[in-house]
């Protein structure tokens, strides 16, 4: 299952992270601006292209945030599988779609349609997650099933770049969208729950409930009602906090090595690769280990409360020093902390999924994830919406500025909302079932 959701989420980022890349080809940035192919694209262009684009980023994050609110609740509803496979097929249409747009306002409808199908992949595995392995377990396969989103910005930078060369940009549209149809079909026909899976023992089954409540009924919990606790309240800050600064790294780095001034020297499609695999692979490697991290504190005896906010803090440390990456003229110091900021940004995330099924019983943790989704969406919106206007009038400096401190501000306001990680019990859930 671990794997199944790697391969889903490696998927996901693919389709996500393609237009980030395919921004830096000249061609693409003349076609969505109206401009001729023989036409010189000038500085105001290359900026107003800029502006727009962080608001197309930020209509798929808006169709993100609603998706996310609506996906968390349909999965509760008609179940893991079914819920996924719609989600997969939704983003799939509307990633082969992009192939055909022309303008920048075609860009932002598909783009918003590939947000409402996208949202589906991390309420369902964090709900698969919280079906097959018991609680001191979950931040560790959390955090291998999130390394997928590394490695599919990997394979994104490794071959999107050679697929617009040597094909056009329409390409790697094209090929990127149709492996989300390949997963649909694995989605279906591999994922079943632990208890209806033939190869999964009696005892097995034990254990991945040892720590956890056993199998209840569906509960039917209103959003309203979630959102009266402060644990879903905590998970959303961290949510809010943190998710906009990731995307801001899907969604401009390519730009920064591409076009910042204090780079001694800049990076472009023939050269995107090796970088980006290196910042990604020590990005899969912090999510692994801040996972593993976690989990062996709690091996160790220290409670979920303790375990968990103490690897957060160390997570939110290793993110200050990027405001450097925007002052420094090597591109190596900047992929060295980039890289640095990634990684500890992979294993934030891995800890905040756990939050969602070690505070919520397993009936209601797709809606509760997709409640924090939908805030972090909301975050990214409004990051996205400023970032194009930033970067033209100031540079990257502030950007990375607001990266460095935004995850101890999230850890602070977390542990002011929720001093102890106090899961909410089925009983308190069943007295509110609408």
């Amino acid at each position: 299952m671990v794997a199944l959701l790697f391969l889903a989420t490696t998927i996901n980022y693919v389709d996500r992270q393609v237009l980030s890349f395919t921004m830096t080809d000249e061609l693409f940035r003349k076609e969505m601006m109206g401009i001729g192919p023989n036409q010189i694209l000038t500085q105001e262009a290359l900026d107003r292209f800029r502006i727009q684009y962080g608001d197309v980023d930020a209509a798929f994050k808006f169709a993100y945030a609603i998706g996310f609110l609506v996906v968390g609740w349909l999965i509760d509803r008609i179940g893991t599988r079914r819920g996924f496979a719609l989600g997969i097929y939704v983003w799939s249409i509307a990633a082969v779609a992009t192939t055909f747009v022309s303008s920048m306002r075609g860009l932002a409808l598909a783009r918003t349609s590939l947000g409402i199908g996208e949202a589906a992949n991390f309420p369902a595995a964090v709900k698969t997650i919280s079906e097959w392995f018991p609680r001191r377990e979950r931040s560790f396969a959390s955090g291998v099933f999130n390394a997928g989103a590394n490695v599919g910005i990997i394979l994104t930078a490794l071959v999107v770049p050679w697929l617009i060369l040597k094909f056009g940009w329409r390409s790697s549209f094209f090929v990127t969208g149709v492996l989300g149809f390949v997963l649909l079909a694995f989605w279906w026909f591999t994922y079943t729950k632990p208890h209806r899976n033939p190869r999964v023992s009696k005892a097995e089954l034990d254990y991945i409930h040892s720590d956890d409540e056993q199998e209840q009924q569906p509960l039917k919990v209103s959003w309203s009602k979630l959102l009266s606790y402060k644990q879903t309240w905590a998970f959303a800050v961290g949510k809010f906090m943190a998710d906009p600064i990731w995307w801001f790294y899907m969604t401009w780095l390519p730009d920064f090595f591409n076009s910042n001034d204090a780079l001694e020297q800049r990076l472009d499609l023939k050269s995107f690769g090796i970088p980006f695999l290196i910042i990604y692979i020590v990005s899969d490697a912090g999510s692994v280990f801040f996972g593993w991290l976690s989990t062996q504190f709690m091996n160790l005896g220290w409670t979920a409360n303790r375990a968990r906010k103490t690897t957060m803090l160390i997570c939110a440390l290793c993110v200050v020093p990027i405001f450097f990456a925007a002052k420094t003229s090597s591109l190596y110091v900047a992929i060295a902390l980039i890289s640095v900021a990634t990684a500890a940004h992979q294993g934030w995330a891995a800890n905040m999924y756990t939050f969602a099924s070690d505070l919520f019983p397993k009936s209601v943790v797709a809606s509760v994830t997709g409640i924090g989704g939908m805030f972090g969406a909301v975050g990214g919106i409004l990051l996205a919406l400023l970032a194009g206007r930033i970067i033209t009038a100031f540079g990257y400096l502030p950007m990375f500025i607001i990266a460095g401190c935004a995850y101890l501000i999230a850890l602070a306001i977390i542990h002011l909302v929720l001093p102890k990680l106090e899961p909410v019990s089925v009983e308190e859930l069943e007295s509110v079932v609408v």
